[in-house]
């Protein structure tokens, strides 16, 4: 009997091309994978908003369910923190900060000198996010590339009046400085602090702070027992993909990846440029 295989995949460097977009090759060819039955979803750093409009056009994997049910697969966004449903557009779950982490951790990003963007959630969809005064150039270019997204609004030159519904601190700075500042936050809180080079930008980096236990590789973890998958095939890029394919039976890492990704994978597919993600998979499922 043929294994019943989850394949999850990172966005940013990995599926998506490089203007940032699922090509319209991958999408054709994920669209022809999902209605063979393939069960296929993103695992990102990225939020709803941006994963939202990134997938207009590429249908959604379903699964069933322990109890019968036939449900759409969701994506896994910011880190692991959410489970988002693309279809009914809504958080199936979505894990936020406790509060007194979340104010050791803003006083400590005071420290650091670094400003982050705080989201916090509102309903079961919506994140408002805070900056506070003083964008740089490279904060302000991602302000700019998000600001008219519909599952976001941004409150600049504010704080939120209280810190209870905080899904995530975003930071991006200088890459010393954010080594620094992601030390200095694991000494003050158990929340899932990670950093990584911005693909972007060199010798800049960014910085994510989550609840206590959030891992793309604990989400991929649970999606998989979710949908009784008996495989997991994962691809990746860049560091904060390593703890996800670390857990798959099988990592993938694209050509494009940095060499510690390359290290770790099981196997190393062509650019994100080739639509090599969703080439692989079609060659080992069609």
């Amino acid at each position: 009997m043929k294994k019943k295989t989850l394949y999850v995949t990172d966005l940013d460097g990995t599926l998506l091309g490089g203007d940032s977009r699922i090509s319209p090759c991958s999408r054709e060819i994920i669209n022809e994978l999902v209605k063979a039955g393939v069960m296929f979803t993103p695992a990102t750093a990225r939020t709803p908003a941006t994963v939202q409009p990134l997938f207009q056009g590429v249908e959604q994997s379903v699964y069933t369910a322990a109890d019968g049910s036939v449900r759409p697969l969701p994506a896994i966004v910011m880190t692991g923190a959410g489970l988002w449903n693309r279809q009914e557009v809504r958080f199936e779950s979505c894990r936020l900060i406790p509060e007194g982490d979340a104010e050791k951790i803003r006083d400590t990003f005071q420290k650091e000198e670094l400003r982050p963007f705080v989201y916090c959630l509102s309903g079961d969809s919506f994140l408002n996010v805070y900056h506070p005064a003083g964008m740089t150039r490279r904060e302000n270019a991602f302000y700019q590339e998000r600001r008219h997204l519909e599952l976001k609004r941004f409150h600049l030159d504010q704080q939120p009046a209280r810190l209870n519904r905080v899904a995530l601190f975003f930071a991006i700075g200088p890459v010393k400085s954010v080594q620094k500042a992601c030390e200095a936050l694991r000494d003050v809180t158990e929340c899932s602090a990670a950093w990584y080079p911005d693909v972007i930008i060199p010798d800049t980096g960014l910085i994510d702070l989550y609840a206590p236990g959030v891992s793309k590789a604990g989400a991929v973890q649970e999606l998989a027992a979710m949908c009784g998958a008996d495989e997991v095939i994962a691809f990746g890029d860049n560091l904060n993909d390593i703890p996800m394919m670390r857990v798959a039976d099988v990592a993938v890492a694209v050509g494009n990846a940095l060499s510690q990704v390359k290290a770790e994978a099981d196997v190393v597919i062509g650019a994100n440029t080739a639509d090599a993600v969703a080439q692989f998979i079609k060659d080992r499922e069609l």
